[in-house]
């Protein structure tokens, strides 16, 4: 029994190293925004697919912050820094499975309409956004709030 343990815990350590080292050489594809009044806007027709959406914006302090948009299921469009209050030093952030977005550096799956309801921990750290219009808008006060998070991240 304690054999089958030890497999099946090297086995899962090396498939979460894997999937971080994919991510670290070819990273996510992101669109770099530029902040226009104090604000940086999304058109919703371009993120209502239910697929993840990583953008990332420079912060008034010169960190590069980087987030993700996707719909989820339950049809609401949700934002988060692509990091988390305890993974956030690695810098990997997350990438999605299915119906979840999962953490490169811990492997922990958190569901798509849990984004923006569920703080701290290994969550996907909420975003504020509102829809404005065919817009989505992500106010620039709450970027630089949250720039700390991208403090580790390859620019």
């Amino acid at each position: 029994m304690k054999k089958i343990t030890t497999i099946i815990l090297v086995t899962t350590l090396v498939f979460l190293v894997s999937v971080s080292t994919v991510f670290s050489f070819w990273g996510k594809k992101s669109k770099t925004l530029i902040p226009k009044n104090d604000a940086v806007k999304i058109s919703t027709a371009d993120i209502t697919d239910g697929k993840a959406h990583y953008f990332k914006v420079k912060a008034n302090d010169g960190i590069m912050v980087s987030f993700f948009v996707l719909k989820s299921r339950d049809n609401v469009i949700r934002a988060a820094i692509d990091a988390c209050d305890v993974c956030y030093r690695s810098g990997k952030g997350y990438v999605q499975e299915g119906d979840f977005m999962v953490c490169t550096n811990c492997g922990r799956k958190f569901a798509s309409e849990r984004i923006n309801e569920v703080k701290g921990g290994c969550n996907p750290a909420p975003l504020k956004r509102k829809i404005s219009g065919k817009d989505l808008v992500v106010e620039m006060k709450d970027i630089n709030a949250n720039s700390w998070y991208c403090k580790y991240k390859k620019q």
